[in-house]
């Protein structure tokens, strides 16, 4: 257990592994690269980020917690950017293709796009359920049509257990974030 504790601090303190630039396009789509070809990329993070870094950027653009952002990320894939579920969802933040394409996430286990895209679903389920935590986290889960079709959290043990772990990891978050302030 402290080994593979020892094992996450270690790779959260590790930097990104280059610098990221992101264009954005006349029709606002946005493209982000490791090596920009022209003037025209602006630098999105540089290679002294480290996740913490990278999560709080994201919880700041979609208005979240950064603890919240760190429980998903804690429950979907114990911080292991390459993880691929049986269901194919991949990455930190664990997104099936079809929501990584809805969030326009080009490459689901890089790390930088991985938590964008996460983060903005998050903030996506959130705003649909009214800001209700249990609702947008069963959503990520389930995915909305089975919140929609319940009324409610789903009676799926894995959606239900979902909501408690991450509840749980978003107490233990808050309490060290409050720690270091």
């Amino acid at each position: 257990m402290f080994l593979s504790a020892l094992a996450v601090v270690m790779l959260l303190s590790v930097p990104a592994h280059a610098d990221i630039y992101k264009q954005v396009a006349p029709d606002g789509s946005i493209t982000f690269t490791d090596t920009p070809t022209d003037n025209n990329w602006q630098l999105y993070f540089s290679r002294d980020s480290t996740i913490y870094d990278i999560i709080r950027f994201f919880a700041e653009q979609y208005g979240l917690e950064e603890a919240l952002v760190r429980a998903v990320i804690k429950v979907e894939s114990d911080y292991d950017p390459s993880v691929v579920s049986s269901k194919g969802a991949m990455g930190m933040m664990q997104l099936v293709p079809t929501t990584a394409a809805e969030m326009d996430v080009v490459n689901p286990l890089d790390l930088v796009d991985n938590i964008r895209g996460g983060s903005r679903y998050l903030r996506k389920m959130l705003d649909r359920f009214h800001g209700d935590l249990d609702l947008a986290l069963a959503a990520y889960n389930a995915g909305p049509g089975a919140v929609s079709r319940y009324g409610g959290v789903p009676p799926y043990a894995e959606t239900m257990n979902y909501v408690r772990k991450v509840r749980k990891y978003l107490r233990i978050y808050r309490v060290e974030e409050e720690s270091l302030m």
